[in-house]
C-alpha cells in the first residue's frame, strides 16, 4: 500500500478535498501534528508522498516554534532526494526556505479571498493547466523569492510567486486547492481574529465568495491534485 505523510500545523487546515483523492488511489494516510513534536521520529525519505499543509505562522517564527527548524530540514532532505513533496501555503513557504530562498512578509499586503491565477507557459504542460482561469483561494500574508533551480508556475498581481516546481517531484502552491466549502467554516472560526483585523475582508464575504467564485474549485482542485499524483506517484 502507498503511504502519504501529511504534516499538519493546525487541526482545521487539513487535507480536506485531497483526502478522498488519496484514498481512491490506495494511499494510507499518516497525519503528523508538527507542534506536538510529531516530526522527531519521521524519516524524511519515508512515505511515497509528503504533503506539508498550511497554518497561520511564518517560517521565520522558529524562535517561538522550534519545530519549524526540524521541519525545514526534513523537507530539504526530501527535496534533495527528489521524493514526491507537495507544499500548500505555509507548506510552500517551508519548501522555499528548505531550498535556501528568502521568505518574508508580502510588501503588497495580505491576500485573502478568491481570484484567478496567471499561469506561466511552463504551467501549460503541468497539472496546474487544469486550473485555467478558475478562482483559487488565497489566504496568506507572506511570500518568498523563487528558489534557485525552481520553475515558476503561477502568479497574481499581488504575489509574484504563487506556485513553483522543483525537480521532477516537488510542487509548491502558495494558494489553496484543498479547502472545501464546508471545511472553510472551521477556517472562519480559527482565523476570526485575522479576518477582523484585515480591511475589506469579512466572514460573510468569504462565505459568499466560496459559494460562488469557489464552487468550481471543489471539482477542479482535486482533479489537478489527482493528475499531479498520477505523474509523480505512478
Amino acid at each position: 500500500m502507498k503511504t502519504c505523510i501529511a504534516i499538519r500545523h493546525v487541526a482545521f487546515e487539513d487535507l480536506d478535498l485531497l483526502e478522498p483523492v488519496l484514498r481512491q488511489r490506495g494511499f494510507q494516510i499518516q497525519v503528523i501534528d508538527a507542534p506536538l513534536g510529531g516530526l522527531d521520529d519521521v524519516d524524511p525519505l519515508a512515505g511515497d508522498l509528503l504533503v506539508v499543509l498550511g497554518g497561520p505562522i511564518g517560517v521565520y517564527d522558529h524562535g517561538a516554534f522550534p519545530f519549524l527548524t526540524t521541519e525545514i530540514e526534513m523537507v530539504r532532505r526530501r527535496l534533495d532526494a527528489d521524493r514526491p513533496t507537495l507544499g500548500l501555503c505555509l507548506g510552500a513557504q517551508i519548501m522555499a526556505a528548505a531550498l535556501g530562498a528568502r521568505v518574508f512578509a508580502n510588501p503588497n499586503g495580505k491576500e485573502i479571498g478568491w481570484s484567478s491565477l496567471s499561469l506561466t507557459p511552463e504551467a501549460a504542460t503541468s497539472p496546474l493547466s487544469q486550473l485555467g482561469t478558475a478562482p483559487v483561494l488565497h489566504w496568506h500574508g507572506d511570500t518568498f523569492d523563487l528558489p534557485h533551480g525552481a520553475v515558476r508556475l503561477a502568479s497574481t498581481p499581488q504575489t509574484l510567486n504563487q506556485a513553483f516546481a522543483v525537480g521532477q517531484c516537488g510542487l509548491a502552491l502558495q494558494f489553496h486547492v484543498e479547502a472545501s466549502t464546508m471545511g472553510l467554516e472551521r477556517w472562519y472560526v480559527g482565523h476570526v481574529g485575522e479576518i477582523a483585523a484585515t480591511d475589506g475582508v469579512s466572514v460573510t464575504g468569504l462565505r459568499a465568495a466560496a459559494q460562488t467564485e469557489g464552487a468550481a474549485m471543489q471539482r477542479i482542485g482535486p482533479a489537478m491534485f489527482g493528475a499531479w499524483l498520477d505523474q509523480v506517484c505512478a
